[in-house]
């Protein structure tokens, strides 16, 4: 699959998150809780699968990219035990102010996301300029040694 392949997939997992906020705001408490729980698995697993390709693809993929992972992984992790931690939280002034700052954490993951979406485009393009230069090269090299023949 083509690195700009994948910006489709990526477009495609965005529409579908925007669908799920889009439907929450018409359930209720319960099925709210039920999708946060669903959404968090699913970013468990896709930031296993991300430890586990940036594992594999040592040698591969940039350090800085490593460690973009892990400061990730880092931030996450802190988030979701903030988060466990204010849902034990009972007076109103506690509940609008938890409230607050999830709505600013949302408002953060989303131009953090919109940030690395910019990334991911400049990679791409990246990659196929890259691949680019390198079919040519190769093409060159390969005249060359016809010529030589």
């Amino acid at each position: 699959m083509a690195a700009s392949d994948d910006l489709t997939k990526l477009a495609d997992r965005a529409k579908e998150a925007e669908e799920r906020v889009a439907a929450a705001r018409e359930k209720g408490k319960a099925d709210r809780e039920a999708d946060l729980e669903y959404a968090r698995g699913v970013g468990e697993e896709q930031a296993k699968a991300l430890s586990e390709t940036a594992e594999e693809g040592k040698g591969r993929i940039s350090d800085r990219w490593k460690g973009v992972q892990e400061a990730w992984n880092q931030a996450i992790a802190k988030v979701r035990e903030d988060v466990e931690g204010r849902k034990t939280e009972h007076d109103l002034h506690k509940a609008q102010r938890r409230a607050d700052l999830a709505e600013d954490d949302a408002r953060f993951a989303i131009d953090f996301a919109y940030s690395a979406i910019g990334e991911a485009e400049y990679a791409v393009l990246d990659a196929s300029l890259a691949r680019r230069e390198a079919d040519e090269q190769s093409e060159e090299a390969g005249k060359k040694a016809n010529a030589s023949v």
